[in-house]
């Protein structure tokens, strides 16, 4: 809107709602009117800004401060449209340009460029890629607080190809101040007859990719994104084998976690699939007693739904490597009618048979187990000793 004030449209009926810059919502139907604006650098950070909107304020000088052309595009009353800075022909060409040397003031703008590339398939403008290197070098994405890094991160795991976020991220070198432990993956080898793909962290961009190509929720694109980390910390001498990273994958999902407080839902998950992920990849050999403490470990009785994001994520990590993209990971079905049978356990009349409360819990494990061991035998795989 130009050529307004607040007043103005607080006399026509607008309800103000913007934080730091005036925008007001349409009295019946509630769409968003923001009055031109400039703004002024005052402080390092995305809220470091001073902004000036008045009548004054031309749609031109508007559209001068946004970040993207695509994102510097209007359109009148009469339909015609406003295009300054040439975005119309990085939009038909697929580009994502910066409007003006003012990008680098706001270190948001990193962020939002590599969400963009996953959400659109679109290449960085050369010269945008160099402003990002220099946004990630002096220190400007350093001012992002824990909680917008989150916010952009969720929003970029849920587009179509999420791989093409980290990427951009990490070609201009920001992925190294936001992500270092996810950086570090990339030149770190794996076993060439387990993972045909380059390196660890080309294998985890493959397993986020196939778990968006199979519309996978959050927490479980999350996991993806995290179950390896510990790879990276295997000492070289030991490589491309990765003994234990599982281990060493849960403790720094619990680091990066509390620095971006990602919320409970994924954090818990992250965890349960880098602790566990490599379990279900042998779980036509393992004996009853281990599936059953899987179950446990995982807490599969009490929240069989987050089991089933595990597996989710653990079909994504055997899938999400070259040549394996088509196959049925068979002991994610082997795994959930375990459960079913150790969830057809009365674990109420077994408790009620029990005379000696104190042993109820190892009666209920008893009976959960001779069920599993059952039915390994009745499907033709007796119990290993």
């Amino acid at each position: 809107v130009v050529g307004a004030t607040p007043e103005d449209m607080v006399a026509r009926g607008f309800r103000p709602v913007g934080k730091d810059f005036p925008v007001f919502l349409h009295p019946k139907t509630h769409e968003e009117y923001a009055l031109a604006r400039t703004e002024r650098k005052t402080a390092r950070g995305y809220k470091g800004f001073q902004v000036f909107a008045a009548p004054e304020v031309t749609l031109e000088e508007d559209l001068a401060r946004r970040d993207l052309t695509i994102n510097a595009i209007a359109k009148d009353e009469a339909g015609l449209f406003i295009d300054p800075h040439g975005g119309m022909t990085d939009l038909k060409a697929g580009i994502l340009r910066h409007v003006s040397p003012a990008f680098v003031e706001d270190p948001v703008r990193v962020l939002r460029v590599a969400r963009f590339a996953a959400r659109f398939g679109f290449a960085v403008a050369p010269d945008t890629l160099a402003l990002m290197r220099e946004m990630a070098a002096n220190g400007e994405v350093d001012a992002l607080v824990p909680e917008r890094v989150w916010q952009e991160l969720s929003r970029g795991l849920m587009e179509k190809t999420p791989s093409r976020m980290f990427l951009a991220l990490r070609e201009c070198g920001a992925l190294a101040r936001i992500l270092p432990e996810l950086d570090a993956l990339f030149g770190v080898p794996q076993r060439a007859d387990f993972h045909p793909e380059i390196d660890t962290g080309t294998h985890v961009m493959m397993v986020v990719d196939y778990a968006a190509a199979r519309n996978y929720d959050l927490p479980v694109r999350f996991a993806a994104l995290t179950h390896d980390l510990g790879k990276a910390a295997t000492p070289r001498a030991e490589w491309p084998r990765h003994i234990g990273h599982e281990a060493r994958s849960f403790g720094l999902v619990k680091i990066l976690c509390q620095r971006l407080r990602v919320p409970n839902d994924c954090r818990e998950l992250a965890l349960v699939v880098a602790r566990f992920h490599g379990v279900p990849l042998r779980a036509f050999e393992l004996r009853p007693e281990t599936v059953l403490k899987l179950l446990l470990e995982t807490d599969a009785l009490r929240q069989p739904w987050r089991f089933e994001a595990f597996l989710q994520a653990c079909t994504a990590d055997c899938c999400g490597r070259l040549g394996f993209q088509d196959e049925v990971f068979e002991p994610a079905n082997f795994l959930r009618e375990a459960l079913r049978v150790a969830q057809a356990v009365d674990a109420g009349a077994v408790a009620r048979q029990c005379a000696d409360p104190a042993k109820i819990r190892d009666r209920v494990y008893e009976a959960r187990l001779a069920a599993i061991k059952a039915w390994l035998k009745k499907q033709g795989k007796p119990p290993r000793r």
